[in-house]
């Protein structure tokens, strides 16, 4: 009996110290049903809540790189449509020689295949070439939001946010019919400003802190 009340406090000796070191009215584990707060929220003021909500049309606008990729496409749509109007000058010139010879003659038949052919293939590289600058676009467009998911993801896991809402945090303009009726179907009509995680995500992205997918390249 004896030995067991020297083991008893012996065990009460080796724990007491410990529980003594937490700060007082600190509980010594963090209750798993308590969420943290987003990064960008105060700490004092935080909503008990699993939501977030993000702007995605606003990282759109502000992401550098994706920004940066729209402007060096925007350069090169222009070369194109510079070259395409070259083109379409020297076909017209052609036809404006057309009307110098007359019909059926064996210089006005060379010509005339000359200025058909050339339109032919002005027309399919312009199709060409707006089709493959669409599709180009579209795959920043996909690459970009890709990274975002990751991004949000990343963020979600790490301050216990369970769910991420989409909105539209840009105001609305009453001149615009469409950006009226736009907030009126609205899915979210009211957000606490400390569950808006856009800043914390454009940061993210802006600061190259979200890993890619393997064997996709950055957005440049």
């Amino acid at each position: 009996m004896n030995r067991q009340m020297a083991l008893i406090a012996l065990v009460a000796a080796l724990v007491t110290p410990r529980v003594q070191a937490q700060a007082p009215g600190q509980p010594a584990v963090r209750p798993m049903t308590q969420p943290a707060a987003p990064a960008s929220a105060s700490v004092s003021g935080s909503p008990a809540t699993h939501v977030a909500v993000i702007d995605v049309g606003y990282i759109f606008k502000n992401h550098n790189r994706f920004k940066a990729a729209m402007e060096k496409m925007k350069d090169e749509v222009m070369a194109a449509e510079n070259a395409l109007k070259a083109e379409r000058d020297r076909i017209n010139v052609l036809m404006e020689q057309l009307k110098n010879f007359n019909v059926g003659t064996p210089e006005h038949r060379k010509l005339e295949a000359e200025v058909a052919k050339a339109q032919g293939d002005f027309n399919v590289n312009a199709q060409l070439q707006k089709k493959d600058f669409m599709d180009r676009e579209a795959k920043v467009y996909l690459q970009v939001y890709n990274e975002i998911e990751r991004a949000v993801s990343q963020f979600a896991r790490d301050n216990k946010i369970a769910v991420v809402h989409r909105f539209d945090g840009e105001p609305v303009d009453d001149a615009d019919r469409n950006r009226i009726l736009g907030s009126i179907t609205k899915p979210i009509v009211y957000y606490d400003p400390q569950v808006d995680i856009t800043p914390d995500i454009l940061r993210m992205l802006n600061a190259g802190a979200v890993a890619a997918q393997p064997g996709q390249q950055p957005v440049r």
